[in-house]
């Protein structure tokens, strides 16, 4: 056998079990995914663990992932425990609305301009028996039969959910553990295969472009959060804290904000406060112009070096090929790209968290 044919059959033959790992482990790939996003996020602050600890990894590591346990699940615990209390009768309002139709809210008409064409689309669409149903057709919840039906699929969406998070913190922990054996190993794979001048151009651009986003969507998301909660603490709008948290959570997502502080406007208008509904849509998009167009692609840009298309399309990309994920995955492959696109010149800066 020649030279030529050997590596043809041992390039096969990795191939193939790289393809058979990927398919034995798909369904842990959003998981690993998570996991990998968040230990390259706060690995800075990993390394300042080791240094607390006495140079012991396996102890940093797991008071690490504890601490980002903490942060992810003590908002998610209330937030499961309200939705819990909540649950019994948002399931028989979706069941009955369903069966019988959801009648328009009659404060749906006092919308300025959009009103009218509001409740026209309401009445044809939720108004008919069944309307929910098609209006969510294919989704976990197209099926709506009884209460019992609707907390039951609840109910498995949220166990689903919460085995994946539980999967992504115990990647977390080794993520953390062997991170630099981990490192080494891709590194050296990576010269073997690509060359060491390759390695260089690109060891850097995935972790930048993955701590610059986390630094642009999450940290921005929050201060959103609370610059757009003065707003309804000052309108008086109900349960303004909540508010403000729900804000910061979905200005995460490009476009999400705004599906908060709108309906916040409409819940402010149909209770006679017009002033203070107007006060928080036009506050509510100053903030929002002003994060998106200015601090958000500043953070992120000016540390890969990306160009403010480039960080949207990865942006959006990601979100709509990956889901949540893909806010972080997006930007980085974006920098390989520019990375690739640019040769040597294309490379990015690490500016840490």
């Amino acid at each position: 056998m020649s030279t030529t044919q050997r590596d043809i059959l041992n390039l096969a033959f990795a191939a193939a079990v790289a393809v058979l790992a990927a398919v034995v482990t798909h369904r842990f790939f959003v998981p690993l995914l998570w996991a990998g996003v968040l230990c390259i996020a706060t690995w800075p602050l990993y390394r300042r663990m080791v240094g607390f600890c006495g140079g012991r990894p396996v102890i940093a590591a797991a008071a690490m992932t504890a601490l980002i346990v903490l942060v992810f699940m003590i908002p998610v615990g209330f937030g499961l425990l309200q939705a819990g209390r909540e649950a019994p009768v948002l399931a028989h309002f979706i069941a009955e609305g369903n069966t019988a139709g959801i009648p328009a809210p009659g404060w749906l008409h006092r919308i300025p301009v959009v009103g009218a064409d509001a409740v026209q689309w309401w009445t044809a669409t939720l108004g008919q028996p069944h309307g929910l149903a098609h209006l969510i057709a294919g989704r976990p919840l197209g099926r709506l039969v009884s209460p019992d039906e609707v907390l039951r699929v609840l109910g498995t969406q949220v166990t689903h959910r919460l085995v994946d998070i539980g999967f992504s913190f115990l990647c977390l922990f080794f993520f953390f553990k062997d991170g630099d054996r981990l490192a080494r190993s891709i590194a050296r794979n990576t010269i073997r295969a690509l060359g060491a001048e390759t390695w260089e151009r690109y060891a850097d651009a995935v972790p930048v472009a993955i701590r610059a986003t986390v630094n642009g969507l999450v940290l921005v998301g929050l201060g959103e959060g609370v610059l757009i909660g003065v707003a309804y603490f000052f309108t008086r709008l109900p349960s303004p804290v909540l508010w403000a948290a729900a804000t910061g959570a979905l200005a995460i997502v490009p476009f999400g904000a705004p599906v908060v502080y709108v309906a916040a406007a409409l819940v402010l208008a149909a209770s006679g406060n017009t002033g203070g509904a107007a006060a928080v849509a036009v506050w509510g998009t100053v903030v929002l112009f002003v994060a998106d167009h200015f601090v958000r692609p500043n953070l992120i840009g000016s540390a890969t070096r990306l160009p403010f298309l480039a960080v949207l399309f990865g942006i959006l990309g990601g979100v709509e090929t990956l889901g949540l994920v893909g806010l972080f995955i997006g930007p980085a492959l974006m920098a390989l790209f520019v990375t690739l696109w640019n040769g040597r010149e294309g490379g990015v800066r690490d500016e840490g968290l």
